[in-house]
């Protein structure tokens, strides 16, 4: 018992602390900053700055070939760190893959060959802390979307993607990574409710 009322008490700490947070925006006027407002990928790549957490979309991008060159180059320079979540969706393309087809096996051993190239050292499992964190943003995120009171499946879909996208952000962040991903949607969105977030973005060829 103890030890659940110290959770409990610790993520309605964190609560408090989203609540402070969200009390100084005004959620209503949130709108997508431009491409200058925005820390953007350019052909050339910086050869310094810190490590990165990489989105699931990296991932994606790199096996169907849709990597800009300048990201593969500066992959080679940064110290790169994964996330549990961001392979989970990645297996995920796994169970989706229709047996029948005859693309599967080949699509099958190159998801494996992305995974098994992920160094153990370099896979976090996101901390308590940054699901609490998650959770609340994600629901902010589906009520600024319109997922919150839509039940279609494209809806339900919407709300478990915004779930994954607050996981890898406060994951980053809490690893002290800047996040590289090619979704502005969402993530200008986040870094716009907690800017102290770092965010690096992409366009996918």
């Amino acid at each position: 018992m103890p030890l659940l009322s110290k959770h409990a008490e610790k993520v309605c700490a964190r609560l408090d602390l989203a609540r402070l947070d969200l009390a100084r925006l005004d959620l209503a006027r949130l709108a997508p900053r431009r491409r200058t407002g925005l820390t953007v990928l350019d052909d050339e790549a910086p050869s310094a700055g810190g490590p990165l957490l990489l989105d699931t979309g990296v991932y994606i991008h790199q096996l169907e070939g849709r990597t800009p060159r300048a990201l593969d180059d500066f992959l080679g320079l940064r110290r790169i760190n994964h996330s549990v979540v961001a392979v989970q969706e990645v297996l995920h393309a796994i169970g989706v893959l229709d047996p029948a087809d005859p693309r599967r096996q080949a699509n099958v051993g190159a998801i494996r060959r992305v995974l098994d190239g992920i160094p153990s050292h370099r896979l976090h499992t996101p901390t308590q802390d940054v699901m609490t964190d998650a959770a609340v943003y994600a629901g902010i995120l589906c009520r600024l979307q319109g997922y919150a009171k839509d039940r279609r499946m494209k809806a339900l879909h919407g709300r478990m993607k915004a779930l994954h996208d607050c996981a890898l952000f406060f994951q980053a962040r809490r690893l002290g990574c800047i996040l590289l991903t090619a979704n502005v949607a969402d993530f200008d969105c986040l870094q716009q409710l907690r800017p102290e977030g770092r965010v690096l973005f992409y366009a996918a060829a």
